[in-house]
């Protein structure tokens, strides 16, 4: 059982009436775990929806000896609810990369919060609808994008996180080039030859800076 206060703040439980709230609550369970530690493997039974509550949770999936990134979810995002749903083990593998803590609700405790406000039916449906905008357009970025086009939007979307010219990866190489679906050694060579064009250039351990991000824009768009 969980604070019910717990459930405030998050979308997917926003307009729910009182009731709903509280009977998910009672039937729910917190969940905490340490950076790289495994919410789940693949080919799991599911234990459950998960909703993030703090920290960060990347699902992978391993092809062909590679793991690549399915999505990355952060505060109030949820996790493992197709397999619940449809009733079969997890498809992918979910990992904590950074300390988080998750509220964790059963198929029962889905189904009286449903029964207590069917509002809840239709926000499970429209963030199930969101998942598969976002798969399709990972799809669509992997089909269509060139590794050089995936790694200047990525160094575009942290330059414009941060709101300067100087920058991290905000992750580690390895974890980058599993978001970029490739490997940890073409995104090195990637990076240097970014360098060598001069287009970002190292501004101390871990940190890069944007020398030309119109350049990098020109890349991102192929």
């Amino acid at each position: 059982m969980s604070d019910e206060t717990l459930l405030r703040g998050i979308p997917l439980f926003d307009g729910l009436n009182e009731a709903a709230r509280r009977v998910l609550a009672e039937r729910s369970v917190v969940r905490r775990f340490a950076a790289g530690a495994a919410l789940w493997q693949a080919g799991d039974e599911p234990r459950g929806l998960h909703v993030l509550l703090e920290g960060e949770v990347r699902v992978v999936r391993t092809f062909g000896g590679r793991r690549r990134v399915v999505h990355i979810e952060g505060p109030g995002g949820t996790l493992g609810e197709i397999p619940l749903f449809e009733g079969r083990n997890y498809p992918a593998t979910a990992v904590a990369s950074r300390r988080c803590t998750c509220v964790v609700f059963g198929m029962d405790a889905i189904v009286a919060g449903v029964t207590a406000d069917p509002a809840l039916a239709l926000a499970l449906l429209a963030r199930l609808a969101t998942r598969v905008r976002q798969l399709i357009e990972r799809v669509e970025r992997y089909s269509a994008h060139s590794i050089p086009m995936r790694l200047a939007a990525y160094l575009l979307e942290r330059h414009e996180q941060v709101r300067g010219d100087v920058i991290t990866l905000g992750r580690t190489q390895l974890e980058v080039a599993e978001e970029l679906g490739t490997a940890r050694e073409v995104l090195v060579r990637g990076l240097r030859a970014l360098r060598q064009a001069q287009i970002i250039e190292t501004a101390g351990r871990g940190r890069l800076r944007i020398r030309d991000a119109g350049r990098l824009r020109e890349i991102a768009k192929g």
